[in-house]
């Protein structure tokens, strides 16, 4: 059921779910020439449109792409106007992401819904270092506070676990967090929580940034500590640090989106 959430391209789904390889993939079919000269915003009541000289733009399914908001139209149109003399998807994050939310996740909201929840029950925050100490104070500095927000909002305890052994959630945990969920379901801010959960491995994180409990930065910082702790023993990797990149602009398009559905 998670194919319906990665990016639609051409009606069809993207070549790979990792952002560096699908660009490398993507370099090597010729992109889309700009045949639009001017980008602009219409709508009213709750459906605003994205104008690409005077015409409506439509999802790769040919659905048409509508916003519930002022806001949330002008930041597509704003990807589709910083386009120079070729259109590239994949410096268009909100796009890609309001294209999916049409054309997949307004389909069974059900379904994302419940991947949410199925990374709930495995989150990051809940996997704790064994060692060295550093590591176990950086984890429980970044994750705790977030444990404590889902504490307070679900009135329920997630269960934590050292190394990588898998650790089961109390059912009324996972029920408690998919009653959260539940209000949640509108096709966007779906869309934009599950990316959200993917790309951080956590739906508390996600859930957390959505509700204002903690910034996008932090919320990313926290999602990465054992990786930056490995970074600074090892030395970082540029392939990786690519991958990174894209990832962490896939995660601002989500948290861009969710700001704009709000204004």
């Amino acid at each position: 059921m998670r194919d319906i959430l990665n990016d639609l391209e051409a009606g069809k789904q993207l070549s790979d779910p990792d952002p560096v390889k699908r660009a490398q993939k993507q370099m090597k079919t010729p992109l889309l020439k700009r045949f639009y000269k001017s980008v602009d915003v219409a709508g009213e009541a709750g459906v605003w449109k994205v104008l690409l000289d005077g015409r409506a733009v439509r999802t790769p399914a040919g659905n048409h792409l509508a916003l519930p908001t002022a806001s949330a139209a002008k930041l597509v149109a704003d990807e589709y106007d910083a386009q120079s003399s070729e259109i590239d998807p994949m410096t268009m994050p909100v796009t890609r992401l309001v294209n999916t939310a049409i054309d997949g996740v307004a389909n069974d909201a059900q379904a994302v819904a419940e991947d949410i929840l199925r990374f709930a029950s495995n989150d990051l925050l809940c996997y704790r270092a064994e060692g060295p100490e550093r590591l176990v104070h950086l984890e429980a500095e970044a994750w705790d506070p977030v444990l404590d927000w889902a504490q307070g909002q679900l009135g329920a305890r997630f269960v934590l676990a050292e190394g990588v052994m898998h650790v089961e959630q109390p059912r009324q945990v996972i029920a408690a967090l998919g009653v959260y969920l539940k209000p949640r379901w509108e096709p966007f801010r779906l869309a934009s929580l599950h990316v959200m959960t993917t790309l951080t491995g956590s739906a508390l994180l996600a859930l957390a940034v959505e509700a204002g409990a903690i910034g996008a930065d932090e919320a990313w910082a926290a999602a990465h500590v054992d990786e930056d702790w490995n970074i600074s023993q090892w030395g970082e990797d540029a392939e990786a640090a690519a991958r990174r990149a894209a990832r962490e602009r896939d995660m601002k398009g989500a948290v861009a989106l969710l700001a704009a559905l709000d204004s």
